[in-house]
């Protein structure tokens, strides 16, 4: 059994789409940034924002001072969270496990405007079941309740059930007049398992409620993780004051396809329904869908779009842009922070002989090979690796795509150009080695140190599409985590 660990990206205040995701040039992968030079990029714009790249941090308590101060929540949003106990019917012998929920309000009513992308995961959980039924009903939408451990998938129980008498204790918890019909469930956890319904609505729900503030995301941040080893947020203000914050949730178990695991997006700002609907949409494609730690795609991915309507939008340009900037950040953090990661990948196709899905499809290849990511890990420049992947996507997919003009570069370096590696000398295989350890992380660590990449350029030639898609190595504490995962 799996968790379904759908990353949650809670909250990004805004709708939009994150359109140029994982831009190079907006991403300088060298950016070394010392704790007076953080400081300083903070007081820019008062704290109230996080970076474009974020500063690099020398503890886990500068990195979580960084988002207290950056996580206020847009106008019209509270939430609390709160924690307790269950024990599984399905593994009894485990004893009382810890399990979360998280309780987002709309406080000044429910809202029209929201909208939602969904897995395409053939087995959905109840939460996305139930998501898409509201969402084809046109049902408003008041709350959300987000509960971790269990995903409530494919239970031996009617988890249509369970999920929706914990949406009636949200209702009857902050009395909303629409009753559970507005309120939007979503869970993230161990597939197969029951969702412990009584549990959440007699104990951990009405104590979340109890706990909501208007402050920051940063609770719900902590709250939605499960493998994560460090809460992710990301936040921008527009220049008439609408708020952009993001929160994400995500380890492992992550290749999107339709969606972007689970995520929850809000706005203050005013904007219709079908726009928002057609920036999620678009958001998701060319920032979440261009990632991937494992391959495996969620039974539970699923983003949510809110918006509140209390201030009004100048630019939906501006809008937009906004949440490409926090759509990049959390999708690079997402990685970053992928199970066991030590190293991220960052693979920039250029000129691709196709679509951009089928672009964002090779670039999954690649970052998913074992044998690209095993070296990777290993700080080992076996450009062999690399060439093959690509290879054998070619091969299948694009059998009748010349790929003579093909170059290939790492870190920056020619490796391979007109059919031919251009490898020689030992320098550049110490050059190559290099840069990969230049961008290695500690597979355990408890707060990102940095945000550099090994990164892996791909040229056709010619004309054609232009993606980013960034991967994760594959280490010995992935295979530990998951190995152990239920416990």
């Amino acid at each position: 059994m799996k968790f379904a660990r759908n990353v949650a990206l809670v909250l990004a205040v805004v709708s939009s789409s994150c359109v140029g995701a994982f831009s190079t040039s907006r991403i300088n992968n060298s950016m070394k940034v010392s704790s007076n030079a953080a400081t300083m990029l903070r007081e820019t714009n008062g704290g109230l924002d996080t970076d474009l790249i974020l500063p690099s941090f020398s503890t886990k308590e500068d990195y979580i001072a960084y988002l207290k101060k950056a996580g206020s929540l847009p106008d019209g949003f509270a939430l609390g969270t709160a924690q307790g106990t269950f024990v599984s019917v399905e593994a009894p012998a485990m004893g009382p496990l810890p399990i979360k929920a998280t309780v987002i309000h709309l406080t000044e009513g429910p809202t029209d405007s929201w909208a939602a992308v969904f897995t395409s995961n053939r087995f959905p959980g109840c939460p996305v079941k139930i998501g898409k039924d509201r969402l084809a009903k046109g049902h408003p939408l008041q709350a959300l309740v987000i509960n971790n451990k269990i995903s409530n998938v494919c239970p031996g129980g009617d988890g249509i059930a369970a999920a929706e008498s914990v949406c009636a204790a949200v209702a009857e918890g902050l009395n909303l007049p629409g009753g559970a019909n507005t309120v939007l469930p979503s869970s993230t956890g161990v597939i197969g398992w029951r969702l412990p319904a009584k549990e959440l609505a007699e104990d951990v729900v009405p104590k979340a409620i109890e706990a909501i503030q208007a402050d920051s995301a940063f609770a719900a941040a902590e709250a939605i993780m499960t493998t994560d080893r460090y809460p992710k947020l990301r936040s921008k203000t527009l220049s008439n004051g609408v708020r952009v914050v993001g929160v994400a949730k995500g380890a492992g178990m992550i290749e999107p396809n339709m969606a972007t695991m689970l995520g929850y997006i809000m706005t203050d700002a005013t904007i219709e329904k079908s726009k928002l609907q057609t920036m999620l949409s678009d958001a998701s494609n060319r920032s979440f869908n261009s990632i991937s730690i494992d391959g495996d795609e969620s039974t539970s991915d699923t983003v949510v779009a809110f918006a509140s309507g209390l201030k009004p939008l100048s630019s939906e340009d501006e809008l937009r842009t906004a949440l490409f900037e926090v759509c990049e950040g959390l999708s690079s953090d997402l990685v970053r922070n992928g199970e066991g990661t030590g190293h991220v990948m960052r693979v920039k196709i250029s000129n691709f002989p196709g679509s951009e899905y089928d672009a964002r499809r090779m670039g999954r290849h690649l970052v998913n090979s074992p044998l690209v990511k095993c070296a990777v890990s290993g700080n080992d420049p076996n450009t062999g690796r690399i060439a093959g992947a690509i290879g054998s996507f070619m091969g299948k997919f694009f059998p009748g795509e010349s790929v003579d003009e093909m170059s290939l570069t790492l870190g920056g370096r020619t490796i391979f150009n007109n059919g031919k590696f251009v490898l020689e000398g030992q320098e550049v295989e110490e050059e190559l080695s290099n840069h990969m350890a230049d961008a290695q992380l500690g597979e355990d660590d408890e707060f990102p140190q940095h945000q550099k990449f090994v990164e892996i350029g791909i040229d056709f030639g010619g004309e054609g599409s232009d993606v980013t898609v960034l991967g994760s190595d594959l280490t010995k504490e992935y295979v530990a985590v998951n190995a152990d995962y239920r416990s």
